[in-house]
């Protein structure tokens, strides 16, 4: 599926978003200017009036070919405090062929004028797949397709971090748990990479946390106390135990027992550790109720900033759509 580059094809002449697909292949500078539109954006929490007309008159629609309630629902409000009209489409029952199918439902949506595609899909290269066969004046989100990316939740990770941390550079940042099947992992990968975190370590069993990810830039770490020794940031993951195939793990209460984040392994990484978790929480299996629910857990943090990220990276492509589309009409 995946035809040409999604880094060329995510950014517009002048270097702008126009597509929201991976962040392999960003700058940190556009990765910075993410980050700091969403700051501006979180304080509309607080305020009685939720809302800028950033994206008033566009239409955004949220393309779920997969079942997700959190990604799903933190899009259609980072769309409404924009002032967007919002349509929901969820096909989780749609054919996963990325023919004819997949392409009558594009027309169809572009023949109701759409702005926007927020794109969720169980297979990689969707998104990009879309953003290819759309009108050229279509942003395209990526929510999530397959293994390959979940752009938006690493980088509202990357807020959480940067809010309490203060930084990137010179972070110790473990990620544990699925790594083979996670594309929340590989995003996140490319941007500590890409924001100057010192090291990210990978933590998991063999099975799961496959050798090429060195290739990448990460440490391999089998062993979850040497994983967290002296980390400043855990950020647990769930088993994936719907896209796995064959017997990776021997059960459940054995990988607890060996990666389980507990009040005792936490004590192995620094003091003042944060633990992140993108959800939704296997309580008892990667990680216990006491540090979920502990004071260095941020993972409603983490929910509140995802409204923030999102409403960034939708009006930033949404911008770099208009930009394009005015510099085709000047040439025009």
């Amino acid at each position: 599926m995946m035809r040409s580059d999604p880094r060329a094809l995510q950014l517009n002449e002048q270097g702008q978003l126009k597509h929201f697909l991976t962040l392999d292949g960003l700058s940190k500078d556009i990765l910075t200017e993410i980050l700091d539109r969403a700051e501006s954006f979180l304080s509309m929490g607080e305020q009685s009036v939720k809302k800028v007309p950033l994206l008033r008159g566009k239409t955004v629609v949220n393309l779920f070919f997969e079942n997700s309630t959190r990604t799903r629902t933190t899009f259609e409000l980072a769309a409404k405090r924009l002032s967007a009209d919002v349509i929901n489409l969820n096909i989780a029952t749609s054919a996963t062929s990325k023919g004819e199918s997949l392409l009558d439902t594009l027309q169809n949506l572009q023949a109701m004028q759409s702005d926007m595609f927020v794109v969720r899909h169980q297979d990689s290269g969707a998104p990009h797949f879309i953003a290819e066969h759309c009108t050229p004046n279509v942003a395209i989100i990526n929510a999530g397709d397959g293994r390959h990316a979940h752009p938006t939740q690493a980088m509202l990770d990357m807020l959480t971090i940067r809010r309490h941390k203060g930084k990137f550079e010179g972070l110790k940042i473990a990620i544990v748990g699925d790594i083979l099947h996670s594309r929340v992992a590989r995003s996140e990968l490319h941007a500590m990479k890409t924001l100057g975190v010192e090291e990210v370590r990978l933590v998991g069993p063999k099975t799961l946390v496959p050798e090429f990810f060195r290739d990448m830039g990460a440490t391999i770490c089998h062993d979850l106390k040497a994983g967290l020794d002296d980390v400043d940031v855990i950020v647990m993951l769930r088993l994936q135990k719907e896209r796995m195939a064959g017997a990776l793990l021997p059960s459940e209460s054995e990988f607890y027992r060996l990666y389980g984040l507990t009040e005792e392994s936490l004590a192995w990484a620094k003091p003042d550790a944060i633990v992140m978790h993108p959800g939704p929480i296997n309580r008892g299996v990667e990680i216990s109720s006491e540090v979920a629910d502990g004071d260095q857990a941020v993972i409603l943090d983490q929910v509140t900033n995802g409204i923030a990220i999102r409403m960034a990276v939708m009006s930033m492509a949404m911008s770099g759509q208009v930009q394009e589309q005015q510099a085709v009409g000047e040439e025009g």
